[in-house]
C-alpha cells in the first residue's frame, strides 16, 4: 500500500466535513476558502521546510516504492496530505461544535 493510498479516506473525510460545516452554518464560501487556503499554505510550508529538515539530518526515511516519487525539497509529496487535512478539518470541527455568536 503506498502513503498517497492510506491518505485519501482521510483527505476525503476531512472535506466532508468542512462541505457539512459550510452548509450546514452557512458560512460564506469565500471566507471558507480563504481560511483554508491561507491555512494550507503556512502548515505547506512549515512542513516543506522541517521535513526536509528532518529528513536531511536523517531522523527518518521513506522506502521509495510506497512514495509516487515527486518532492517539495527532502519531503514527499505524500507528506502535504497531512497538513491539508488539518486546514480542511479544523476550521469545518470547529464551525460545527463552537456555538454561533449571539446576533445583537
Amino acid at each position: 500500500m503506498s502513503y498517497l493510498t492510506l491518505n485519501v479516506p482521510f483527505v476525503a473525510t476531512a472535506l466532508v466535513v468542512l462541505i457539512a460545516a459550510v452548509a450546514l452554518r452557512r458560512i460564506p464560501v469565500g471566507r471558507a476558502c480563504c481560511e483554508v487556503v491561507f491555512t494550507a499554505v503556512v502548515l505547506c510550508t512549515l512542513t516543506a521546510v522541517f521535513d526536509s529538515l528532518m529528513i536531511h539530518a536523517g531522523l527518518f526515511e521513506y522506502a521509495e516504492h510506497t512514495l509516487i516519487g515527486m518532492r517539495v525539497g527532502l519531503a514527499p509529496l505524500e507528506d502535504f496530505a497531512y497538513p491539508l487535512v488539518a486546514a480542511l478539518l479544523l476550521p469545518g470541527l470547529r464551525w460545527l461544535l463552537v456555538p454561533a455568536p449571539a446576533e445583537q
